[in-house]
């Protein structure tokens, strides 16, 4: 059952997640290697922070699982890959899914798998072919009784901030949110909102779908922090954040104090004595 894998990846005491995404040399973006040049310590440190899952690739995913003990964070592979992260929208645009993704991560023991749903100014065949990508993946989720984590990003115009950046629209979030939801999401991984007291509204829509926050673009300590505690507040049920982590000075230090926010209630005054 997806139970089974899902009670790997949320966290006994609160039923929270906290997913460390590393999975952005994936993408062939000049800037997403920053921080994270060597995976190997990468993953050493994030295993010692002990986040509840590390999100990475095909590739990578053996750092993690060659791991011994049985205590260390869950794998949440992602399965597919995209081009459309610049400042221009290339020719050619693609999001294209592993061969048998669900097999390849029952193989390497993952607790999850990752998939995409953008909305891009511009690009509307990609969202074609990322519906199209979830479409032939759930049989698959279904199968291997594997939960599949669905990814709605909507863009603003690449040109404006990058392929990177949330819209931070609460009412195109909540729609594309839905859209996963219908197309049988098992969790949600979504953008967070410019307001974040209208995150219950994303939540809502996502009905009993567990909805996990993004990061979006890196902040400073207090405001990444604050924010977290505010989505919390608004019903979500964790957070998959990566340049937050992997790009900060001390990546175990802030792991530790948003785990603590997580899954203890810390405060921000607390939380911030830990980074």
């Amino acid at each position: 059952m997806k139970e089974f894998r899902l009670n790997r990846l949320f966290n006994a005491k609160s039923g929270r997640c906290f997913d460390v995404a590393v999975d952005h040399g994936f993408f062939n973006q000049p800037g997403f290697l920053q921080g994270i040049e060597s995976m190997p310590k990468v993953v050493e440190t994030l295993v010692d922070a002990a986040p509840d899952a590390i999100q990475l690739t095909t590739g990578q995913a053996p750092y993690l699982q060659r791991v011994m003990g049985k205590e260390k964070p869950a794998l949440v592979l992602r399965t597919d890959v995209a081009n459309i992260y610049g400042k221009e929208l290339p020719t050619t645009t693609f999001s294209r899914m592993l061969e048998d993704a669900m097999l390849q991560a029952v193989r390497l023991d993952a607790a999850c798998v990752c998939v995409n749903l953008f909305q891009i100014p511009g690009a509307p065949e990609v969202h074609d072919q990322c519906v199209e990508n979830i479409l032939k993946l759930k049989p698959q989720a279904d199968y291997y009784n594997m939960p599949m984590m669905v990814e709605p990003l909507v863009f603003q115009p690449n040109e404006v901030a990058g392929g990177y950046m949330v819209d931070g629209d609460v009412v195109k979030i909540s729609h594309l949110v839905r859209q996963a939801v219908e197309l049988g999401a098992d969790i949600i991984k979504g953008d967070p909102t410019d307001d974040v007291s209208l995150y219950h509204k994303v939540v809502e829509v996502a009905g009993e779908i567990p909805v996990l926050v993004r990061g979006g673009g890196k902040v400073d300590d207090e405001t990444i922090i604050k924010r977290t505690i505010g989505l919390l507040e608004q019903g979500a049920s964790g957070i998959v954040y990566g340049r937050n982590v992997i790009q900060h000075d001390n990546p175990a230090g802030i792991t530790r104090a948003l785990m603590a926010v997580l899954h203890d209630g810390a405060s921000l005054e607390d939380a911030l004595k830990l980074v």
